[in-house]
């Protein structure tokens, strides 16, 4: 390990741009139908969280209220 030779970093960063060159972007249409459906997902899974959130506050009040009057 400590005869391992080390790359020039100009020579990765020209490597990365040529692998950059190579990809395959998608379309204007395919990137703002991939956007919606992650914009749903994130909505819904938000939505889902605050409902779990209100459920489980509404959970421990009433534990709380029942178990207060044994004090």
């Amino acid at each position: 390990m400590a005869n391992e030779k080390r790359g020039n970093p100009l020579d990765y960063f020209k490597g990365v741009g040529r692998e950059l060159k190579r990809v395959r972007w998608p379309s204007r249409d395919q990137y703002l139908s991939s956007m919606a459906v992650v914009l749903v997902i994130t909505i819904l899974a938000g939505l889902i969280l605050v409902l779990e959130d209100l459920a489980g506050q509404t959970l421990v009040e009433q534990l709380r209220n029942a178990f207060e009057s044994l004090r």
